[in-house]
């Protein structure tokens, strides 16, 4: 069975709770992880917070520049298992998660296995808030497969890539992604687009029975929140579909859940449109859906946050 270095990135003094909840859930794993890294922003101040209060098991790491990007690199530089995986600080997981992610890399053709990643809800799921948008909040969400399958990319709080995949295909772009509380996002889909071009019969798995749970604070359970990350994720698809590299298909994916809105949620809901919780629910997922080709549209016609070739 694969090694496996698991990769938590911090960014936040404010997140040191998280970050041990994090942790012990990692120590109780049914498969032991080789080594947990936790990468920190370049702040001395930071640095010096997290160094104290961790122990002598868990390898603290220095990014060479802020973003999860940046981090997330550093993780895997520093990692000496074969495979990597990453969890985010504010998340815990399953006790059997590393065993059911690791379990896929018999087949040697998987380079990259993702879970299912269940909210941890700080005030309880809010009636107005439909699960196929659980993606603003970082989770898995409603239209994914129900069963171990084939994807184009893995959810970034719960993923794993053979090491040798970033030998072979390079790293995540920096210029693409989450920084700080920006809500830019895309750098699992840029990584996985290249490596099914460079890597040709590769595969990359959802398995939903490795589990990790995420937690949701109450200030991403609101109208503000939810229209900036919408927005913010078309502005990520503009960045990524812009780019010289990638063909038409880049989208196939987000064309995919278009369609699984379009054909299952919004009439499922129109059905029972009498029911408050229904209407509210179908009002959201059409807000959603409005930021999401906004942010899209504006990135592509200002031309502003080009991509690069």
């Amino acid at each position: 069975m694969s090694k496996v270095s698991v990769v938590v990135s911090v960014y936040s003094k404010d997140r040191l709770r998280y970050l041990l909840g994090c942790i012990y859930s990692l120590r109780r794993q049914s498969v032991k992880p080789f080594e947990v890294i936790v990468v920190l922003d370049p702040d001395p101040d930071l640095i010096g917070f997290y160094r104290s209060r961790l122990s002598g098991d868990v390898k603290v790491v220095v990014s060479d520049g802020f973003g999860l990007s940046n981090a997330r690199n550093a993780g895997v530089r520093n990692a000496r298992a074969d495979v990597v995986a990453f969890i985010d600080d504010d998340a815990v997981a399953d006790v059997n998660w590393l065993e059911n992610l690791v379990k896929n890399y018999e087949d040697s053709m998987v380079v990259g296995v993702g879970g299912l990643i269940k909210p941890l809800w700080e005030n309880g799921p809010p009636a107005w808030f439909p699960e196929e948008l659980n993606w603003v909040v970082g989770c898995s969400y409603k239209g994914l497969p129900e069963s171990r399958a084939y994807v184009r990319n893995p959810i970034g709080c719960n993923m794993s890539f053979r090491k040798s995949v970033f030998e072979k295909v390079g790293y995540f772009r920096s210029d693409v992604g989450r920084f700080g509380k920006k809500l830019l996002a895309g750098e699992e889909p840029e990584l996985s687009k290249r490596i099914s071009e460079k890597m040709l019969g590769s595969k990359i798995v959802y398995e939903p029975s490795a589990v990790v749970f995420h937690r949701v604070s109450r200030d991403r359970v609101g109208f503000r929140y939810l229209f900036e990350r919408s927005f913010y994720e078309g502005v990520s698809k503009a960045l990524i579909s812009g780019s010289k590299r990638f063909s038409s298909k880049m989208l196939s994916t987000e064309d995919e859940y278009l369609k699984y809105l379009l054909k299952v949620a919004v009439p499922s809901r129109l059905r029972r449109i009498y029911l408050i919780g229904n209407l509210c629910q179908l009002m959201v997922l059409l807000f959603s859906v409005f930021a999401v080709f906004s942010g899209f549209s504006i990135a592509k016609l200002t031309n502003t946050l080009a991509f690069g070739s």
